[in-house]
């Protein structure tokens, strides 16, 4: 037998394992084949090609795995018992880069199903590989890599903080600074998944100085980017006052505004929850808001701050506080009542004040309101009074002092209606003279009462 024909030989086995491995990665891609290529023992069939001579036939039985334990856990779990993982990591570092996403993508696909199947991944040594690879120089391999990491730390604390410690973190800051969008938008999402699950985690993040990055990406024209930042930026403020104030501070008012009307439902969804995670723990957001509602010209922006507004003060008493003593309640009238604002910008404040007003019991700042209120309006304002005015004894005579009393007798309220109850619980504070006195016209009645007194002399 010549030498050509021995070789020929080889060249035929390596035609076969090439032609069998690309066809199981192709049948593996329909869910439809995955049961029978289970039944037919494909996993230890793939498993020694990992190793093979050839760097295609490696990359394609990874795919071929990565796909399969993608379809669900008990093929995940098949690959875990059958010793794959080692074989997958076995000299990654020096392997190519479509070795590398093929490799990532298999973790990813095992990790993604449960806690179980993730702390398998970290138990082989995964961590350790994919943080290298965060380091390569394609970013296809960052890319799948960073994926593979957050499908790992999404499942709780634990997993989180190994992906921590592998010392992913620095270089998922590194991995949002790059160009390429697909890479930003993952290593967002990942140090999302990492923040969320305690205040020690998202420190971490904040520490390697994610905060500037994720921030200077609010306004970035690519949605799915500004989505992972909007989330990463509420994983992180959502933990405690410290944090929340944190992102504050990294000036994301007023473009997260411009979010709230963005064509993106997830923006618009995320943009709002970021507002929501910092107001509920601080007052730092409402200055900026108010500047937003006073200076800004577009009507979209003073609605997206009235809302934002909203959402601060119907938190709690204290937050509808701090939100009244910022002197925002009578701009947030105005611009409701001004005719010349746009139908959003209306329904909006309306909404805005009617949230505030039902949290808030700090008087001095509903009081001016009295005056100018529409009906619909008027009814929170003097709710709030029938309120607090029966259980505190200074802020009735205050109410007398300052006119408040005099003009809630001037309201005209429909018998029966919810305004007319409060009005007359108000009344019920006060002795009724009192209230007679301050009673539209009973300076009149005095008056002839007067003229019509005859003298006692």
């Amino acid at each position: 037998m010549s030498q050509r024909q021995v070789l020929q030989v080889f060249e035929q086995y390596q035609r076969a394992r090439t032609q069998f491995v690309q066809a199981v990665a192709e049948l593996a891609a329909r869910p439809q084949n995955v049961e029978t290529l289970q039944n037919a023992g494909v996993m230890s069939l793939l498993r020694p090609l990992l190793l093979d001579v050839v760097p295609t036939i490696q990359q394609t039985a990874a795919l071929a795995l990565g796909r399969l334990a993608n379809y669900n856990d008990d093929l995940a779990e098949a690959v875990v018992k059958g010793d794959i993982l080692p074989q997958l990591l076995c000299s990654l570092s020096e392997q190519n880069r479509f070795y590398k996403k093929a490799a990532a993508f298999v973790l990813r696909a095992v990790g993604k199903h449960s806690p179980q199947l993730a702390q398998a991944v970290v138990q082989c040594g995964a961590l350790e590989m994919l943080v290298i690879c965060l380091e390569d120089f394609d970013p296809g391999v960052k890319e799948a890599a960073s994926w593979a990491l957050g499908y790992i730390a999404r499942h709780n604390s634990e997993l989180s903080q190994a992906v921590v410690d592998a010392g992913a973190v620095p270089l998922l800051v590194l991995c949002i600074q790059e160009p390429e969008i697909a890479l930003k938008r993952i290593a967002a999402s990942t140090l999302s998944d990492i923040s969320k699950h305690s205040p020690e985690l998202a420190q971490t993040v904040v520490d390697a100085g994610a905060i500037a990055h994720l921030a200077q990406m609010i306004l970035n024209p690519d949605a799915k980017l500004k989505r992972q930042v909007l989330s990463a930026l509420s994983q992180i403020a959502k933990h405690s006052v410290d944090l929340a104030e944190l992102v504050v501070e990294a000036e994301i008012f007023p473009v997260v505004l411009t979010c709230l009307k963005d064509s993106d439902e997830y923006v618009k969804k995320n943009g709002a929850t970021l507002i929501r995670e910092i107001a509920k723990h601080t007052p730092e957001g409402i200055p900026p808001l108010c500047a937003c509602l006073i200076e800004e010209h577009e009507d979209h922006i003073k609605a997206a701050a009235a809302w934002a507004l909203g959402q601060v003060g119907r938190h709690t008493p204290e937050h509808a506080r701090a939100v009244a003593v910022a002197n925002v309640l009578p701009t947030l009238l105005a611009m409701y009542m001004d005719t010349r604002s746009s139908e959003d910008l209306q329904m909006k404040t309306k909404k805005a004040l009617k949230n505030i007003l039902q949290k808030c019991t700090y008087l001095p700042a509903l009081e001016p309101l009295l005056h100018d209120a529409p009906p619909n309006i008027m009814k929170h304002i003097v709710g709030q009074f029938s309120k607090v005015l029966p259980h505190d004894s200074k802020a009735r005579r205050l109410f007398v002092t300052t006119g408040g009393l005099k003009k809630v007798q001037e309201i005209k309220a429909e018998p029966g209606s919810l305004l007319q109850e409060y009005i007359n619980t108000i009344n019920n504070c006060y002795p009724e003279e009192i209230v007679r006195y301050y009673s539209p016209g009973y300076s009149e009645i005095l008056l002839e009462r007067v003229e019509n007194y005859h003298p006692v002399l």
